[in-house]
């Protein structure tokens, strides 16, 4: 199954998807399943790159079969089959004393503080993301192109008429998804 530009819908959701650029042109975007799919299906030999909408990084697809599935792997300290991994916090003295006397004890009282933060935080969280996001794929894509330090400025300086002014002349699938990554930036701060 190839997923072409034509076909993508209007607003995907970001947090679940990848794109593969074969040079400004917008060749497949996905699931990492549809996306490895739509990769082996081509049948140009016409060099691709593939990033996470989620973050902007730029990832490599293993595109073989997938291997054999081997044993369980070795049990990990924590709860990892709740997805609890152990890992080590650094603290005052009197933050680690704070922590002893809350209910449920040091581990509880963290992640309720964490939850909560999230939670208030969220708009501001989303908005950052999206700009790391859209500077991944603009610094990679779009780093030779006219415009490209007025652009990257407006975007951190959440200007977006003057983001959009200085991609209104790149590509047309270029520009159409660094809007939608960027979308999510103008709403929130």
């Amino acid at each position: 199954m190839t997923l072409e530009t034509s076909s993508l819908p209007a607003c995907a959701d970001p947090a679940s998807t990848l794109t593969a650029f074969a040079g400004f042109h917008r060749i497949a975007r996905g699931s990492r399943a549809e996306l490895v799919a739509a990769l082996r299906a081509r049948t140009d030999d016409t060099s691709y790159l593939v990033f996470d909408d989620r973050s902007g990084a730029q990832i490599d697809l293993d595109l073989r079969e997938p291997p054999a599935p081997a044993g369980e792997p070795p049990r990990g300290v924590g709860r990892p089959k709740l997805g609890v991994v152990a890992r080590e916090v650094t603290l005052l003295p009197r933050q680690w004393e704070w922590l002893g006397r809350q209910p449920g004890g040091a581990s509880v009282a963290l992640r309720r503080l964490i939850d909560e933060a999230r939670r208030v935080n969220a708009g501001r969280d989303a908005a950052r993301a999206a700009r790391e996001a859209t500077y991944g794929v603009m610094t990679v894509l779009a780093g030779n192109l006219p415009g490209f330090e007025e652009a990257m400025r407006a975007l951190f300086a959440l200007e977006r008429d003057r983001f959009e002014q200085h991609i209104s002349t790149w590509p047309d699938d270029l520009r159409a998804h660094l809007q939608e990554l960027s979308g999510a930036s103008w709403t929130h701060e």
